[in-house]
């Protein structure tokens, strides 16, 4: 098989989780430009709306559907949908996710249970209910998780994001045990963990520490708008087969320091 095959996506379906903007639009370019056909998912539907008519000006097929992954009932009728559509899914990209900062000796109950939920136990019920009805059947799949660099250390004292990071530290092993456990089923599980990106969550950040943080990073950059596609590509294709259970930094070398 040539390269070019490798990387391939034609004839795959790769549902995407917060695929309407930022970082799951980037990823869900990237995917449609190989050939995959998409399904984005997002709570917000004009969002939606802009992003299926930004993909397929780009000659990508799409079907999007409005769901509150937050509301763990509406997980299994997503899936119907999907699959009522296509047939088939091949590569699910968890990407939905939430941030709230607070010092965590006043960290409110609900802003926690809030991230957890949706950053941890949606994103786990979801891949669930993929693999059940499609991954392990069809004995083929690939789970990418959209963790972050905050899952792999801890903060400046600055930042007061311990749920986030708490979240994303078990999105990581998340993928480690998964991967371990799928295996026999042909199945890839792992996570990208992004460094600083422009995005509606990491704005403000960005604006209030941008001069450190691109101090801090050997590049002297922070992420735009490509540079997620090159890793999310090789992870859902044929090119990425032998790697599963890894969490993958893209931070332009910030965690390297």
């Amino acid at each position: 098989m040539s390269v070019k095959q490798l990387f391939d996506l034609t004839g795959k379906v790769a549902l995407i989780t917060g695929g309407s903007r930022g970082l799951g639009l980037q990823m869900a370019e990237a995917l449609g430009e190989m050939g995959a056909r998409l399904a984005l998912t997002a709570r917000k539907a004009d969002e939606l709306s802009h992003a299926k008519a930004h993909l397929e000006q780009q000659g990508i097929e799409v079907l999007t559907i409005a769901n509150d992954l937050a509301k763990f009932d509406q997980i299994p009728s997503l899936v119907d949908q999907v699959l009522t559509h296509y047939r088939q899914i091949d590569i699910l990209i968890n990407n939905a996710g939430a941030s709230w900062a607070a010092p965590a000796e006043d960290y409110p109950v609900d802003a926690w249970m809030k991230l957890i939920n949706l950053n941890l136990n949606a994103m786990f019920l979801l891949t669930q209910e993929v693999g059940k009805r499609a991954f392990i059947p069809q004995q083929s799949g690939k789970v990418i998780v959209t963790a972050s660099i905050a899952g792999l250390r801890g903060n400046p004292p600055n930042l007061h994001t311990i749920a986030y990071n708490t979240s994303k530290g078990a999105d990581v092993n998340f993928v480690r045990a998964l991967a371990a456990e799928w295996g026999k089923y042909n199945i890839n599980v792992n996570a990208i963990c992004p460094g600083f990106f422009p995005s509606r969550m990491a704005d403000g950040l960005i604006e209030k520490l941008g001069e450190q943080i691109i101090a801090s990073t050997p590049l002297r950059r922070v992420g735009g708008p490509e540079d997620l596609k090159g890793l999310v590509v090789l992870l859902a294709s044929e090119a990425g087969r032998h790697i599963s259970g890894q969490a993958i930094a893209i931070d332009g070398g910030y965690t390297s320091i």
